[in-house]
């Protein structure tokens, strides 16, 4: 696999606008059967395969994220029920008919994105997009795609489909955002009347609904974990940042416990860390970067001028003696979120110390729920 797509034909108009998508839609190989070969095959990266297209359907549910497959919807159906794993794991398929006048969301619409990729394929070739997820008819909420396009990461999936059902069926429907982008509602018209939103998990605790959509940072206490998410789903938006400062040499294990016994203390959950933060001496730093890479979280650096540039309460002079900077996980930690002050201005353990900050919630003008 060079590329996120495959698209699949074994017909030979069904090879003609497969080629032609090729051409026009980036990120797209080519596998169709050696009988329509043209022999510009190998030139062009294209694939010819004999025999039945049932073949060499696993290996493509493995290598790509989407499937575009020019033949009839029911054969597909068929070709691909054995081998289908799991919501979260089967890559999106989409089948077009072999005039090219329809492109249909078969598999993965949300998670694996197959509803989106219809929509693109279907612009691309002038075909009409054919999706049926509720969500999208009915313009609401898609629950399992609550926030990707912010980064938001789904801390609780077990009641995704009653909670999905209770969206569609216009039940009442409590948005608690507490932290992240408010920017959410992208539909031409007004927020449906079924769906209020709440600033916090104690205001919408005062209420009746029949499903909650919980975002935050923090973790909840038992008491608001029993009456949001008995039919609701979490979303931990990318809201926080650590800025960290350790002495030359220190182990990632160190560096990592002091992360989880900070984020304890503050009730903050490690899934809604954005960044770490530090001063560019230390962009090297092995530890740190193998944290960081654990958690798949960006490394923000600065020079010591830049940082000096912040005031911190408590600077410095031995810091300043060793770095150039009066501080490290402070001023750090406040130039990568850009929030005006701290959750944590400074914490120090054995090697390491540690401050948090908010990244600011600031919505696009005008584009709120």
């Amino acid at each position: 696999m060079t590329k996120p797509y495959v698209t699949v034909a074994i017909t030979k108009h069904g090879v003609e606008l497969a080629r032609d998508l090729a051409e026009h839609f980036p990120g797209t190989d080519l596998y169709y059967m050696s009988k329509f070969a043209r022999g510009d095959e190998q030139e062009k990266g294209y694939q010819l395969f004999e025999g039945s297209v049932k073949l060499i359907l696993p290996d493509l549910f493995k290598q790509y994220s989407g499937l575009i497959i020019i033949i009839s919807l029911g054969a597909v159906v068929r070709m691909i029920a054995p081998i289908l794993e799991d919501k979260k794991k089967d890559p999106a398929v989409v089948v077009i008919d072999d005039r090219g006048e329809h492109v249909i969301s078969v598999l993965s619409g949300h998670l694996g994105g197959a509803n989106e990729l219809t929509r693109e394929v279907a612009r691309t070739i002038g075909a009409r997009p054919v999706i049926t997820t509720a969500s999208d008819v009915q313009q609401t909420i898609p629950v399992d795609l609550f926030g990707r396009t912010f980064g938001w990461e789904i801390d609780s999936f077990d009641r995704a489909t009653p909670v999905s059902a209770s969206v569609v069926n216009e039940e009442r429907i409590a948005v608690v955002q507490e932290a992240g982008e408010t920017n959410w509602w992208t539909y031409d018209r007004p927020l449906p009347s079924h769906i209020r939103t709440y600033s916090s998990a104690s205001e919408a605790m005062e209420t009746e609904f029949d499903a909650a959509l919980v975002v935050t940072d923090r973790l909840l206490n038992a008491q608001e974990a029993a009456a949001l998410l008995g039919n609701g789903v979490m979303y931990r938006p990318k809201t926080i940042v650590l800025g960290i400062g350790c002495n030359r040499g220190t182990p990632a294990e160190e560096i990592e416990q002091t992360i989880s016994d900070t984020l304890n203390e503050l009730q903050l959950s490690v899934k809604s860390v954005r960044n770490v933060a530090t001063i560019d001496l230390k962009k090297d730093e092995q530890g740190l970067l193998d944290v960081c890479g654990k958690f798949k979280w960006r490394l923000d650096t600065y020079t010591p001028e830049e940082l000096n540039r912040v005031p911190v309460k408590n600077p410095s002079d031995t810091v300043y003696k060793y770095t150039g900077a009066y501080g490290v996980s402070e001023p750090a930690a406040l130039l990568s979120s850009g929030a005006s002050d701290w959750l944590l201005e400074k914490r120090k353990s054995g090697n390491v110390t540690i401050s948090v900050a908010r990244i600011p919630n600031v919505p696009a003008a005008g584009v709120t729920p």
